[in-house]
């Protein structure tokens, strides 16, 4: 049984790859750390908890001496870090949380799996944010893994920070790591403070959706299973030391992202209100997932079309998951789910 330890897997991307990693393969076991922050939810667990070869630990990967421990309890085969504090908007207004989490949290990961036992793999999960912006007259440009890094936010500095850091015990201390940077992300369990859910909720209320200046900066859109699948591929089959961009195909300006949503719900665009740019706002993300396609054998299997349609449905079906979350009544998960045991 191949024992993976997936921190903040109670948050969005964390959370489906547990899902899938334990649909695709029965000789997996997951372990799974979330701090259980604002942007984790243990409902989206709840349906594991029983799942024999699923644990949970209430735990911040900060706390060096908490990590020791499960690293020294446990035989851990491959570290999958999705653990990180990730909107840029509150990087902004706060950027200690973000390099406390993104950086010191991943070098404590390191120390712990270095110092304990014998695994396979540590892989970091980072964004195409570290490579900064494209402009958006030169639809020929695309960030390819040797692109420089330069990034724009607190959160984007904090999470190339832990690429280097990664990288350096790779060569310093021979650490098989590998690292994925991915564009953004869709799918179900997204936190509803992030561009595509923040819009459902929204609309399905009929309140305004805010978008930022003229909604012009384009994103390239990656559905989360696909994602996933790439993750699975790096970890078992990806080359130690290596970085890898993990893309959609699917770029798309923000307001044609925000009307797209507004017709899958049937509502108007005179919901759209303008509202003043964010400081610093990046222009353009585009990746070339080339390297990855050609390695691996990865390709993105899901259109935007056909993603956000699903991803619409999910939250009209679940509406409340993300109720509970923009009441806070998801911060009394973990009492009761599983409070009773800690």
């Amino acid at each position: 049984m191949e024992k993976i330890l997936v921190t903040g897997g109670a948050g969005f991307i964390g959370s489906n790859f547990i899902y899938y990693m334990l649909d695709a393969h029965k000789d997996v076991e997951i372990l799974c750390v979330d701090s259980l922050s604002y942007a984790g939810n243990l409902a989206t667990l709840e349906p594991l908890i029983s799942n024999p070869r699923f644990r949970f630990f209430k735990a911040d990967i900060r706390d060096r001496s908490m990590m020791y421990r499960l690293f020294d309890n446990e035989d851990i085969d491959i570290v999958v870090n999705f653990a990180a504090e990730s909107h840029v908007d509150r990087s902004i207004d706060s950027p200690e949380e973000f390099l406390t989490t993104n950086f010191i949290g991943t070098s404590v990961l390191l120390d712990a799996f270095r110092k304990f036992g014998d695994g396979k793999r540590f892989h970091q999960v980072s964004t195409d944010e570290v490579y900064g912006d494209l402009p958006l007259d030169r639809p020929d440009l695309f960030f390819t893994e040797d692109t420089p890094i330069h990034t724009s936010s607190p959160y984007s500095t904090s999470k190339a920070s832990a690429d280097l850091l990664c990288l350096a015990y790779y060569r310093t201390y021979g650490v098989p790591v590998t690292i994925s940077r991915c564009s953004n992300n869709y799918g179900r369990f997204q936190y509803p403070e992030k561009l595509i859910p923040l819009m459902i909720s929204k609309a399905m209320n009929d309140e305004k959706v805010p978008v930022y200046g003229e909604g012009l900066n384009v994103r390239d859109w990656l559905h989360v299973l696909d994602h996933c699948k790439a993750i699975d591929l790096i970890i078992h089959k990806g080359q130690v030391g290596e970085v890898y961009n993990i893309g959609g195909h699917n770029e798309r300006a923000n307001i044609d992202v925000v009307k797209t949503v507004l017709r899958a719900l049937g509502k108007s665009e005179d919901l759209i209100e303008y509202v003043t740019d964010r400081p610093g706002h990046d222009l353009r993300y585009a990746i070339d997932a080339s390297k990855i396609e050609r390695e691996l054998g990865w390709t993105p299997e899901t259109s935007f079309d056909k993603g956000i349609e699903e991803t619409v449905k999910w939250y009209l079906e679940n509406q409340k998951w993300w109720k509970d979350i923009v009441s806070g009544e998801y911060l009394n998960n973990y009492r009761r789910i599983i409070g009773y045991k800690d």
